[in-house]
């Protein structure tokens, strides 16, 4: 009985020492200056660093410079630096990799090629350079529900819409936030709160931080007596930072805007038409605090160029918290400021809610 359990335990060390060998075998595997090395899969080289997805470590980026060997087992796509682009699989000779295609081998200095993609990265990548218009959009959709019972009885609901298609080549953006709400006391219901605002923005990139930007605003404002606010604009923008965890672009340009407001003045009714020029400038930042949570803020200041001194300014900011890959719990500020209100209405409205966001991708 001894000895079948000792044949039996040599059995299973040698199947687990041959499924570790084998596992071993059929990794890709990157060497580093100071003897370490990286096991896994490769999943890109993209700028300076270089992505290994490891079993035990998930995803590793080391910096290119310090790689001194590589060896895959998958063919990969390859971006040599005359922008030849090969498939195959890599290995290394001393400072040269070597890439073994179906027909030939591609040779080229190791510190000189540009791009590495596995499979997946390189689907990802051509998707992105002739995309259809129906792909590649994501964005959220954000509700918050507020309710009070007893002697008052008050419901005050946001909603919030934003989808974002982004290219090599442009990014186009459309958005939609509304708010509401009503109070009922001693019998008697009024509105409390009733705006809706939307539009769209198009972004075409000049080159990597430079870009030409175009927009489309739409607001309604009950409170404000603004029937419409309708503006149209456009100008340049210049990204000051462009990581994978932070963004600034500065942007400025003209706009050309029309408002309505409708409201009544010793019981009769008036309607004031303004339709004026404007210089705007302003910035969007974002920033990703730690893998769950991101800031989002956008500032536009519109100064009036058709009544001197006149101007209204824009303000957003946004504190987003991943629960799940689609769930989130979102607090937004946002305020809107207007130096020449309708009559008898203040000049600053500001709306702070928070509540849950569902998150899309297509």
């Amino acid at each position: 009985m001894d000895s079948r359990r000792f044949r039996l335990a040599i059995i299973n060390f040698s199947i687990l020492f041959y499924a570790l060998a084998g596992c071993a075998l059929w990794a890709d595997q990157v060497t580093l200056k100071n003897g370490d090395r990286v096991t896994g899969k490769i999943v890109k080289k993209d700028g300076d660093s270089l992505t290994v997805k490891s079993d035990l470590m998930g995803d590793v980026t080391v910096k290119w410079e310090n790689v001194t060997a590589v060896q895959s087992d998958d063919p990969l796509v390859v971006v040599l630096p005359e922008g030849k682009t090969v498939k195959g699989k890599l290995s290394t000779s001393a400072d040269t990799v070597e890439i073994a295609t179906e027909s030939t081998t591609e040779k080229a200095p190791l510190p000189s090629v540009t791009v590495i993609r596995n499979a997946a990265e390189q689907q990802h990548y051509e998707r992105f350079l002739k995309p259809r218009i129906s792909d590649l959009w994501a964005g959220y959709i954000d509700f918050g529900l507020a309710l009070a019972r007893g002697n008052a009885s008050t419901t005050s609901m946001t909603t919030a819409f934003n989808a974002t298609r982004a290219t090599k080549t442009d990014k186009t953006t459309l958005y939609l936030n509304q708010i509401y709400g009503k109070a009922t006391v001693n019998g008697r219901t009024d509105t409390t709160a009733q705006a809706v605002r939307g539009g769209w923005g198009y972004n075409r990139n000049i080159n990597k931080r430079l870009f030409v930007n175009a927009f489309n605003d739409y607001e309604y404002d009950r409170f404000q007596n603004l029937d419409l606010r309708f503006v149209l604009g456009g100008g340049v923008g210049y990204s000051v930072i462009k990581t994978e965890r932070s963004q600034l672009d500065l942007i400025g340009g003209l706009a050309y805007n029309r408002e309505k407001f409708s409201y009544s003045l010793n019981n009769v009714g008036v309607s004031n038409v303004r339709n004026s020029a404007e210089a705007f400038w302003g910035d969007d930042w974002s920033y990703k605090l730690t893998g769950a949570t991101s800031v989002k803020q956008a500032f536009r200041m519109f100064n009036n160029m058709t009544t001197s001194g006149e101007y209204r300014m824009n303000f957003d900011l946004g504190l987003a918290t991943s629960i799940r890959k689609w769930l989130s719990w979102q607090i937004t500020y946002s305020d809107r400021y207007l130096s020449n209100p309708a009559l008898f209405r203040k000049k600053n409205d500001v709306l702070l809610s928070t509540g849950v966001r569902v998150s899309f991708a297509k």
